[in-house]
């Protein structure tokens, strides 16, 4: 019903105003663009200089979470009104599991970019979806359809035809950044569950990425000391130094990426609360083919015919799946929303 009468509306409204609408969609497109696609760039370039992708990912989790404050606080000041605030219980019991799954997506995935080019990134982090499904049926968000399985199959076989015979393939990065797909499936979907509990009053991504970040921080750090610590004491780059000014660029360009994480997390709910989930699904699609026809050309990433076809099989399960969801959210369009806003996973992930 509300879905003709929106129909209706457009319908009524002056040639004038829905190129305006449109405009104002374009751009909301490209802002979100402008975040996805650089912070993906900026963190391969970073990391080919700076070998330290758990601690970049501390800093960026740390900018987040300051930016995330202030936010908030400028909220207040605007609305009046008080920000939510966790009790301890709700906030260890419900939001510790899902920051836990969303640093080890996002350190893993900056991680990857170590070994793989940013085009095998690119694919092999859109089998998410996958994971995303597989945890969704588990715990029941989702039923079971053959048309779900024809998904799987279609991601599952491009992906296969995109990583078979690549000349630039790497087993370390590859099962790197598949780990990473996995724990995004757990995460968004933790994050889907714990967003639609109206009782925690997270609906607000700023809300959702003020409380996350502390616990995000605290379960990637053991890994960081672990892995990166030694490394990191040594390092000319950081204590170590011949000269500050270095350091002083190095600590600028690491705040850059937190800026940039900020940035996107920020354009995709923009996005989606000005137009629709489903037009920030349509343009996560289109995104994935401008990242790997601008790896091809700036960054001398190879693919091969097959390479192609298997994203294009892969980018039809996806294409599918955006279907099926818009299908879906005509029979529940609350739940549908709240999904549609998890997207968030291009995303930080693809922080990141």
């Amino acid at each position: 019903m509300q879905q003709s009468i929106g129909v209706a509306d457009n319908m009524g409204l002056p040639c004038w105003a829905i190129l305006w609408k449109i405009l104002f969609t374009v751009g909301l497109v490209l802002f979100y663009y402008c975040f996805s696609i650089g912070i993906t760039f900026y963190n391969k370039w970073l990391l080919k200089r700076f070998h330290l992708p758990l601690f970049m990912t501390l800093v960026h989790l740390l900018m987040i979470f300051i930016m995330s404050a202030v936010s908030r606080v400028l909220m207040t000041c605007y609305s009046g009104r008080a920000r939510v605030i966790l009790p301890w219980s709700d906030y260890l019991k419900k939001v510790a599991p899902t920051a836990l799954a969303t640093a080890l997506d996002i350190g893993l995935s900056n991680w990857s970019f170590l070994y793989i080019t940013v085009s095998l990134y690119t694919m092999t982090k859109s089998s998410a979806v996958l994971f995303i499904l597989f945890f969704s049926l588990l715990f029941k968000l989702e039923e079971l359809r053959p048309a779900l399985i024809l998904v799987v199959l279609l991601i599952s076989g491009g992906l296969f035809m995109f990583t078979f015979k690549s000349t630039q393939f790497d087993t370390r990065g590859f099962i790197l950044v598949l780990a990473a797909s996995c724990l995004g499936g757990i995460r968004w979907t933790l994050t889907q569950i714990l967003m639609q509990k109206a009782e925690l009053g997270l609906q607000n991504p700023i809300d959702t990425m003020f409380h996350l970040q502390p616990l995000m921080f605290l379960s990637l750090f053991p890994l960081f000391v672990g892995i990166e610590g030694l490394h990191m004491s040594t390092s000319q780059q950081l204590f170590r130094y011949h000269d500050i000014n270095e350091s002083l660029v190095l600590f600028g360009t690491l705040g850059l990426g937190g800026l940039l994480a900020f940035g996107l997390g920020y354009s995709e709910f923009l996005l989606v609360s000005k137009t629709s989930g489903l037009t920030l699904s349509i343009a996560g699609i289109f995104k994935e083919l401008c990242v790997l026809l601008l790896a091809t050309h700036l960054l001398g990433d190879k693919m091969s015919l097959l390479n192609w076809l298997g994203f294009a099989v892969c980018i039809s399960g996806i294409t599918l799946h955006v279907a099926l969801r818009t299908t879906h959210s005509k029979v529940r369009p609350v739940s549908s929303c709240v999904i549609c806003l998890c997207v968030l996973r291009k995303q930080i992930s693809k922080m990141h």
